[in-house]
């Protein structure tokens, strides 16, 4: 997957943070929050968190899940063990 652009990589992540959160894709922006706008709780950041790092084949500290409130923030996050 590393030749996908970023703008592939955040369709990525926001399809795979909908499906979990079962939203539409249009309900969430890059910086809505995911537990205020959208009802999410611990339980459904850990599950984002394993399928991110299935899809992207990176392990992702737990340490990490407090940035994880948005799509940016997502994004930052894995970003940093997928090197891009």
């Amino acid at each position: 997957m590393s030749t996908a652009t970023r703008d592939e990589r955040f369709v990525t992540i926001k399809e795979i943070v909908c499906d979990i959160l079962e939203i539409e894709e249009d309900e969430v922006t890059e910086v809505s929050l995911f537990k205020e706008d959208h009802n999410a709780d611990s339980l459904r950041a850990i599950e984002i968190l394993a399928a991110l790092e299935k899809e992207f084949k990176v392990v992702i500290n737990q340490s990490e899940l407090p940035r994880m409130v948005n799509l940016k923030g997502v994004y930052e996050v894995v970003s940093e063990p997928a090197g891009w």
